[in-house]
């Protein structure tokens, strides 16, 4: 059940300590990547640039412990700041905490969707987007 859940518990076990000088240098050049990436797409999106940090970084740390695949592309993206910059920008909202708080609330709404259509096996939509 865990390794289901958590397939990092499995690369755990079988992991080699001669990989740990390669993945230390991947995660550091992913993170001189991620970190400015992080910044820049918060300010797009009209949100202070510590959000972009944590957008970049804790979805890096969840899909590291939930994820399957060994190529992941997670994290905040340009389009997506755009949309969320769009959204928050038609709310009229002017204090910094409420536009902050309307992002979250909307991050929150987009994650029980995506939830929810797991749950539902609605996976084989993601054929029709492109």
């Amino acid at each position: 059940m865990i390794a289901r859940l958590f397939p990092i518990y499995n690369d755990l076990l079988n992991y080699k300590k001669s990989a740990l000088f390669s993945d230390l240098i991947s995660g550091l050049s992913i993170a001189i990547i991620v970190i400015p990436q992080g910044l820049a797409y918060a300010m797009i999106a009209g949100l202070p640039p510590i959000y972009g940090l944590y957008a970049a970084l804790i979805s890096q740390f969840i899909y590291g412990l939930m994820g399957t695949s060994r190529h992941p592309a997670v994290g905040p993206v340009a389009l997506d700041s755009l949309v969320v910059a769009i959204a928050l920008g038609n709310l009229s909202i002017t204090k910094v905490d409420d536009v902050i708080t309307a992002a979250i609330f909307l991050a929150a709404m987009v994650g029980v969707l995506q939830i929810l259509m797991g749950l539902l096996r609605m996976g084989v939509l993601a054929n029709y987007l492109s």
